[in-house]
């Protein structure tokens, strides 16, 4: 009798389990949450070493989820890399190798003629461009935006008009945190397309309108992008109203401790956003992920990568991301897997059931594959570029190998498994290496060239 007892429970045992991983693999899409932040330091987090900064909710993202440690930014300063997010492809292909405020050295370059200075509040992301909000819309998904846009400060630009159902934020590419303002004194604050006055410091704003939007649309799948501001200068603390209105001299005037307090307000955010989804039940069908737009300055923490925004060394564009997902994704992972913020683009787009016309291919993979079970690394290449008047570098990464040009005056190649700060030049002793990866970057460039005539050259 305790035999067919102890039969009966085992069988009950595995059906239940079977009809638990059926359910799984038969739920509904996943809401999707995406927290950007700007100029985070490699080393800022808690997960990633940082002993001086407190970041326990986005910490729980990586314990309750993937932490990867060769995850990058698209390109090393903000605006590219947006771009890449919205479109999922190489920012080259829309026009858009670097900030907004240096584009017309882009223009002249592509173009090889003398424009004069634009004005870089009309610039924005191609309307020619279809966006991931887009495509969320289309696959039924409710979308809200909720902080820095950075892509556009006119009306046809707008997050509203490029498929969020809502935006809240600030359009350009800084302002002061208190007062909402641009320091050539344009008003940056919209709620949609309205211009809209709010008390407040803006990492606050941001993180009680996505709570909001996970409180009004529970119901139904939906896309949340948090792009926040912070880390960015100017670094002005949170709780602090009376601190001076920003001017152009006083942009960058702060402190590791102002910066320890900026990013502990997002982490707090973060916390709320967590806390809201397990209020309504949603934590475990909703993919979480937090990343930064590019590598940290001034007062961040890279260690133990060299250099800073605005490079192409590891610390300009080498930036932390983890990701929770408790209904798919293992939880504690730690990936070396490469990936790449486009790669969140396919990847999301795909969970969602979204379309991709054939002429607007994706430049980027999805990664859940690669996350869930014993699936080893898989070996991809990645390029940079900068092509300014005052900074001119190119980089390439190939599996475990890294070719740098640093001002077209030295041709460096690291193996960055065994020398992830790039001391080591190795490439007087792979000149096989070095030939390769500078052939593979040339054709990259020409690829990209040719995207960039047909956006400029019209």
């Amino acid at each position: 009798m305790r035999s067919l007892l102890l039969c009966l429970f085992a069988l009950c045992s595995s059906l239940f389990l079977s009809s638990v991983a059926l359910a799984k693999e038969n739920m509904a899409p996943p809401n999707i949450i995406f927290i950007l932040a700007d100029d985070f330091g490699y080393g800022d987090l808690g997960c990633m070493g940082c002993t001086d900064i407190s970041t326990p909710n986005i910490d729980r993202l990586a314990t309750e989820g993937v932490k990867f440690t060769d995850f990058y930014a698209n390109a090393p300063v903000c605006t590219p890399t947006r771009t890449g997010f919205m479109t999922g492809r190489w920012q080259q292909r829309c026009g858009l190798e670097f900030a907004f405020g240096y584009q017309v050295e882009q223009f002249r370059r592509v173009k090889g003629a003398w424009v004069p200075e634009p004005d870089i509040h009309a610039l924005g992301l191609p309307l020619t461009e279809i966006t991931i909000a887009q495509k969320f819309k289309a696959a039924g998904y409710t979308t809200g935006a909720f902080g820095k846009w950075h892509l556009g400060f006119k009306d046809e630009y707008n997050p509203t008009k490029r498929g969020f159902d809502e935006y809240f934020g600030e359009l350009l590419g800084h302002a002061d945190y208190y007062k909402h303002t641009y320091y050539d004194g344009t008003y940056a604050l919209r709620d949609g397309l309205e211009p809209v006055k709010r008390e407040g410091y803006f990492t606050d704003l941001i993180n009680e309108r996505a709570v909001k939007f996970i409180r009004d649309h529970k119901a139904a799948p939906f896309f949340m992008y948090v792009p926040h501001l912070a880390v960015h200068a100017p670094f002005e603390a949170p709780d602090a109203p009376e601190t001076p209105m920003v001017t152009k001299e006083s942009m960058h005037h702060g402190s590791r401790a102002i910066y320890k307090a900026m990013v502990e307000r997002i982490d707090l955010g973060v916390g709320k956003i967590l806390a809201e989804l397990e209020k309504h039940d949603l934590a475990d069908n909703t993919l979480v992920v937090f990343s930064s737009d590019n590598g940290g300055e001034r007062y961040s923490r890279n260690l133990p990568l060299f250099h800073h925004k605005a490079t192409v060394w590891e610390g300009g564009i080498r930036v932390p991301c983890v990701m929770r997902w408790p209904a798919k994704l293992p939880k504690g992972k730690v990936t070396a897997q490469m990936a790449i913020t486009m790669d969140l683009h396919a990847t999301f787009t795909e969970l969602a059931g979204a379309k991709t016309p054939s002429e607007k291919r994706l430049d980027g993979i999805n990664l859940i594959p690669l996350l869930t079970g014993d699936a080893q690394p898989v070996e991809r290449t990645f390029f940079w570029r900068i092509d300014r008047s005052n900074r001119k570098q190119k980089a390439i990464r190939h599996g475990k190998w890294k070719y740098i040009n640093d001002g077209n005056t030295m041709d460096l190649l690291f193996d960055l498994e065994a020398d992830i700060s790039e001391r080591v030049n190795l490439g007087y002793q792979h000149p096989d290496i070095l030939a390769d990866l500078k052939a593979k970057l040339k054709a990259w460039e020409a690829e990209m060239d040719a995207s960039e005539r047909e956006v400029w050259v019209k």
